[in-house]
């Protein structure tokens, strides 16, 4: 297990050494802690890719997506699982069809549609897709948690006078949490880390995410690697920190997920 976890570990450990190289010292030792430590690749970097408006737009874009993929997977999956009606079943084949969807296969149709409603270049652009495409996990994971919760709890609440919002919204959703708390974390490494959509979708610079910021260490003819590592580690923070943070709640609503679905 020790070696294991030094395997998984090890090239995070080489990213962070990496950033504190020269150039030179990068490709004459690169598995070698640096010769002198450059502290000025940080912030080079980080004034370089205006790392501080990229960290804003991803927040703010990976921020309302979570929302956004929460409020609407919630809602689906307490009708999915907590109510009978006909074409349910089809219903949720429906939703879990969209696992199964080549996201990148998708670029060019949205890209026409989006254009079409005016909304390239805008914030609208990612946190759309990126909702539609997480939905179908979200719905999944739970559905299959609140499948398992007792349905004398609702009995007992509609007694008391409660309607379904109050059930929700007072009882269902909390008792979620750990199965929402998977489904915003994973949805955050995903949402964080895309490039391919802010590619397609984002040329403004001022809405560039960080994954963007990224690319103007690379053109052409070559690559500033020692700046490049640098933001990649300055990037890298902020997914080690709210994993590290919220680990159980992952591991917890997955195996609670699969356990009771």
């Amino acid at each position: 297990m020790l070696l294991y976890a030094l395997a998984t570990l090890y090239p995070l450990i080489w990213l962070f050494q990496s950033a504190f190289k020269t150039n030179q010292n990068f490709f004459e030792k690169p598995f070698a802690l640096p010769d002198t430590w450059v502290i000025e690749n940080i912030t080079r970097a980080w004034a370089l890719s205006d790392m501080g408006r990229a960290t804003l737009n991803s927040t703010i874009v990976t921020g309302s997506a979570i929302v956004l993929t929460v409020l609407l997977g919630a809602l689906t999956a307490f009708v999915l699982s907590r109510f009978r009606f006909k074409g349910r079943t089809l219903l949720s084949g429906v939703f879990l069809l969209g696992m199964l969807i080549p996201i990148h296969s998708t670029l060019v149709p949205l890209f026409i549609m989006m254009n079409q409603a005016g909304i390239l270049n805008t914030y609208w652009a990612l946190i759309l897709p990126y909702t539609s495409f997480e939905l179908p996990l979200a719905i999944f994971i739970m559905a299959a948690y609140m499948s398992a919760i007792p349905k004398e709890i609702e009995e007992a609440a509609i007694i008391d006078g409660s309607g379904y919002w109050g059930i929700f919204v007072r009882m269902i959703f909390p008792l979620t949490l750990p199965a929402i708390s998977t489904v915003a974390i994973l949805a955050f490494l995903r949402y964080w880390n895309d490039f391919a959509f802010a590619l397609v979708f984002i040329n403004e610079p001022s809405l560039k995410t960080i994954p963007l910021s990224l690319a103007i260490f690379s053109d052409g003819f070559g690559t500033d690697y020692a700046l490049t590592m640098a933001a990649m580690a300055i990037s890298v923070v902020p997914t080690i920190v709210i994993f590290l943070i919220f680990q159980e709640q992952i591991m917890k609503g997955m195996v609670a997920g699969a356990v009771k679905g």
